[in-house]
């Protein structure tokens, strides 16, 4: 059977959000699929949803509802079939997705560190004692206080214009972004520096986007077949696992990273209390596809070995 590819007159709709990262995934989604079926770009429409996590900018995102509220109206939109395929930065799913709805195709990961971003200084080491660092991450306030306790964090919330403007009106000393969304802008003029994934692991599935369709609707997932990518999923797979049976909210800081090395996946994973004054963690080999296993073993020893008292902050 021949598939029905879009047209002018019935196009593809990419929904998304609106900030200029959103924006450049839901651009790339469409130039991967225009360049797999030979199209042009103009068969795919791009469709700005707002959401309520960018609505509220105030409060930290725990205290409005955590990760669904980067999602929850491009997935309405998308199971009353006012778009077609959603693109998402894959850090800020749920574990799960609604009834109706799948998400099975990813794009090639970019860099999965973090940056520290600076205009006068290179390394969180740098910082004196006492330097407010602005962030809304959960998992990087308590990294950060778990190795400099004598730093003072403060909630930055906001896309990278938003962060990078407050860090110029010296609201922080510095503050943090993911290299992947630097790259993604192409903003080699902010004042950013890896770090290195041993020194801060990376949020679980951070530098992937993923496609989410509509479950029955196999036109789509035969032409999103074309441009997934089968490592980045293998791993995702993993440490997505690994998310889901520890805490899949915004309210528990949790960071993991999984690596192939042939038919061999390393899974590294690690859980915080908010304040950083515990710190647990493991790392695991196993065949790629035993990856999704080897993450729900890791989070129940882990959760074995933080001890009943351990999640009493939540």
């Amino acid at each position: 059977m021949t598939l029905a590819l879009p047209t002018l007159d019935a196009p593809l709709r990419i929904g998304t959000r609106g900030s200029p990262l959103a924006l450049a995934q839901a651009y790339e989604t469409r130039d991967r699929l225009a360049t797999a079926f030979d199209l042009p770009q103009e068969v795919f429409q791009i469709v700005v949803i707002k959401t309520t996590g960018d609505a509220v900018q105030d409060r930290p995102l725990k205290e409005i509802g955590g990760k669904g509220l980067f999602t929850r109206e491009i997935e309405d939109d998308l199971l009353q079939g006012r778009i077609d395929i959603a693109v998402h930065s894959m850090k800020d799913m749920p574990v799960a997705q609604p009834a109706g709805l799948i998400l099975d195709t990813y794009l090639p990961r970019e860099d999965v560190r973090d940056a520290f971003v600076s205009p006068t200084k290179r390394a969180i080491d740098e910082l004196d004692s006492g330097a407010t660092v602005g962030t809304s991450s959960l998992r990087r306030k308590a990294q950060l206080l778990n190795r400099r306790p004598d730093l003072n964090v403060v909630e930055f919330r906001g896309n990278v214009q938003t962060r990078l403007r407050k860090l110029d009106d010296g609201i922080a000393d510095c503050t943090f972004l993911a290299m992947a969304g630097l790259n993604r802008l192409k903003r080699d003029d902010v004042p950013a520096t890896p770090i290195p994934e041993d020194a801060m692991l990376p949020a679980v599935a951070q530098g992937a986007i993923g496609i989410e369709r509509r479950t029955f609707d196999t036109r789509t997932a035969e032409m999103l077949a074309a441009i997934h990518d089968t490592p980045t999923g293998q791993r995702l797979a993993a440490e997505r696992a690994f998310l889901a049976a520890l805490d899949g909210s915004c309210e528990t800081p949790i960071a993991g990273l999984a690596e192939l090395d042939g038919d061999t996946l390393r899974l590294r994973g690690e859980v915080l209390r908010p304040d950083g004054s515990e710190r647990l963690h493991d790392t695991q080999t196993c065949a790629i596809v035993d990856g999704a296993e080897t993450g729900r073993k890791m989070a129940e020893a882990l959760l074995a070995e933080a001890g009943a008292g351990f999640f009493d902050w939540r």
